[in-house]
């Protein structure tokens, strides 16, 4: 998992922000630094900067889709996953939706339906006056 271990060189943003199990969210988050969730999304989660870490527990739920440069993602997803530097998939990963990645570490017992796509480069994303073009 993402942490300060210096034996493979991973550099982590601590948590910043939690939300924990038993709370529910309707609606889209956007979070720099390090987003722990316990517990469920009903939106997108959209990590801001080259640092942001998602890491998504066995407890949690993302019903929408995830973007971030960093995540962890040990919980339910029901959405597609934008990841554009480093995603592990831990045993209880269940994701239904399609995956994108740059670098993939997935445990055995991890579970994807949907398809895994390899990305060289992030996808872009559009803001301001011209994303509505």
């Amino acid at each position: 998992m993402f942490g300060n271990d210096k034996r493979n060189g991973h550099a982590v943003a601590a948590i910043t922000t939690l939300i924990a199990e038993g709370t529910t969210i309707r609606g889209d988050i956007e979070f720099a630094g390090g987003l722990h969730l316990d517990g469920t999304v009903e939106g997108a989660v959209n990590g801001q900067g080259d640092k942001a870490v998602l890491t998504l527990s066995d407890k949690g739920c993302v019903k929408g889709e995830i973007r971030a440069p960093n995540a962890v993602i040990n919980g339910r997803v029901e959405g597609d996953v934008f990841v554009g530097e480093r995603l592990e998939l831990a045993l209880n990963a269940r994701v239904d939706g399609n995956v994108y990645y740059k670098l993939l570490e997935m445990a055995a017992g991890a579970q994807i339906n949907g398809k895994m796509v390899y990305q060289a480069e992030p996808p872009r994303q559009l803001s301001g006056p011209s994303a509505d073009a």
